[in-house]
């Protein structure tokens, strides 16, 4: 299923979002930039390594400087390829700007920032062994799944099935669409901790500790009614209401 539309109407820009992906981009057109020798410089300096980490901690963290914690959050800013950077700027953009609108500017940068960082460090905890670089956007936007999910469990999202070569198109909840996509981050996290796999395919526990914190969170994070007005009943995209159903 490739979501392709979100049905809750949104009142600001998202300038946030904006940033974000333009921001992603930049550095991904850098990137390419590189030369091979380069880009894999630049990879193992910014990009999370976690078997670096675990001889350190393990001596209480001493030798670790602030400048060594960097790779936290410049990894979510990494991506591996065209394909990688188009589907997480592209999920970002379906359901970012939504987010975004009902928290204000600075409490959702302040979100995807957290949300980021949960999935790097969830992914060093169950991958601590790996010498694989991890990086990618994938696990702050899976904190925005999360809260999307939070907020508007019962939205409908507008979703492609390709069925050989006719498209097919179907309206389901929110909770359904990315309620899956969570069931199948964690099947195949716990397949791979179950596996001598080397952590070299997909970051899952990053997927998985970025949508949990991005969940838990809904509840603190909400901008004040006061400050958002409600919506009228006619001011839904045409055809849902204003919870997108």
């Amino acid at each position: 299923m490739i979501p392709i539309g979100t049905a809750v109407p949104s009142r600001y820009p998202p300038i946030i979002t904006w940033v974000l992906i333009a921001t992603n981009c930049i550095v991904f057109l850098f990137q390419q930039s590189l030369s091979p020798a380069e880009l894999n410089e630049f990879i193992n300096q910014f990009a999370l390594i976690p078997a670096r980490y675990v001889d350190v901690f393990a001596d209480g963290g001493r030798g670790l400087e602030a400048a060594d914690f960097l790779p936290f959050v410049t990894m979510m800013f990494l991506h591996a390829g065209w394909l990688h950077l188009i589907f997480n700027m592209w999920t970002l953009w379906l359901f970012g700007p939504t987010i975004e609108d009902r928290l204000g500017h600075g409490r959702y940068a302040v979100f995807y920032f957290c949300c980021g960082v949960a999935a790097a460090l969830a992914h060093a905890v169950f991958n601590a062994t790996s010498t694989v670089p991890a990086l990618g956007a994938s696990g702050a936007i899976a904190g925005v799944l999360g809260c999307y999910m939070g907020l508007f469990p019962f939205a409908r999202v507008i979703v492609l099935v390709p069925i050989l070569f006719l498209p097919l198109f179907f309206e389901i909840p929110a909770i359904i669409f990315i309620g899956l996509w969570f069931l199948i981050q964690i099947f195949q996290g716990i397949a791979e901790l179950l596996t001598s796999s080397s952590g070299a395919g997909v970051a899952w526990w990053a997927h998985i500790g970025g949508f949990i914190v991005g969940l838990v969170l809904v509840p603190f994070i909400q901008r004040p009614a006061q400050k958002y007005r409600a919506y009228y009943a006619d001011e839904g995209i045409l055809g849902f209401n204003t919870q997108g159903r």
